[in-house]
């Protein structure tokens, strides 16, 4: 039986019942993100590498916070 994934979300939700974000659990190989807005649709999975090099990415960087906007 597999156990359920525990979801987390972003302190950077927005307000209101904080469902504009994406949310994240953790594999034990992999992370999980999914959209909080659509919870049941599929999520996408990412090895644990790749995940903290894109987190590292944003942090290090002056991104967009919708880069589709500036086309």
């Amino acid at each position: 039986m597999t156990e359920p994934l525990h979801w987390r979300k972003s302190s950077f939700s927005g307000g209101g019942d904080g469902n504009t974000c994406v949310e994240i659990a953790t594999l034990p190989a992999r992370i999980a993100i999914r959209d909080s807005k659509r919870p049941t649709h599929g999520p996408l999975s990412f090895p644990v590498g790749a995940f903290a090099d894109f987190v590292a990415t944003l942090k290090a960087t002056d991104v967009p916070a919708f880069p589709w906007a500036l086309r």
